[in-house]
């Protein structure tokens, strides 16, 4: 399935591959990879709530204004919950960018290899072969609580909303 009249990147529409999914939806699985190589599915954050920061490439200004962003609140959430950043950098690139900009605390991920939580989530751009800038927060049972997928692609998310939405879950 594909959606077009979603988000645009400088202006110009792009297309989404997936149905996408909303708010009250049973999360979709998903495989990633971190920094070592290591598979990550969303049973490996099983019973805590997960912010899921979603960025076309970190080595732009907006997506590393995001990743910043979500690493400091990060440091204010408690235990139970889990900040991801996912994109489709390379897990070496993510690696080399969190420990040069030191990214300690949200946990960056990398669909690269499958393309995996793109096409499950809805934000697997066509043209690009990108993530969309997006957020998703999912419950402890594994219940998508809050989407918010951003419309012009050169734009940071709002932040307070995805804030507002994680407060409920708390």
């Amino acid at each position: 399935m594909e959606r077009a009249d979603v988000i645009t990147m400088g202006g110009n529409a792009l297309t989404l591959v997936g149905g996408g999914v909303k708010a009250g939806d049973k999360a979709p699985d998903f495989t990633v990879l971190d920094a070592k190589l290591a598979p990550k599915s969303l049973k490996d954050f099983a019973g805590k709530v997960k912010v899921i920061s979603v960025t076309p490439s970190l080595d732009t200004p907006v997506c590393d204004l995001q990743i910043h962003w979500f690493n400091e609140d990060a440091a204010n959430q408690p235990g139970d919950v889990v900040v991801l950043n996912l994109s489709m950098d390379l897990p070496f690139a993510i690696d080399r960018f969190c420990a040069t900009k030191g990214i300690e605390k949200a946990q960056a991920l990398s669909d690269h290899r499958d393309a995996s939580f793109g096409a499950a989530y809805g934000v697997l751009i066509k043209e690009l072969r990108l993530l969309a800038r997006s957020i998703f927060i999912i419950d402890k049972q594994d219940v998508v609580r809050y989407v918010q997928i951003v419309p012009e692609q050169r734009n940071e998310p709002n932040y307070d909303d995805a804030i507002e939405a994680l407060k409920t879950l708390l």
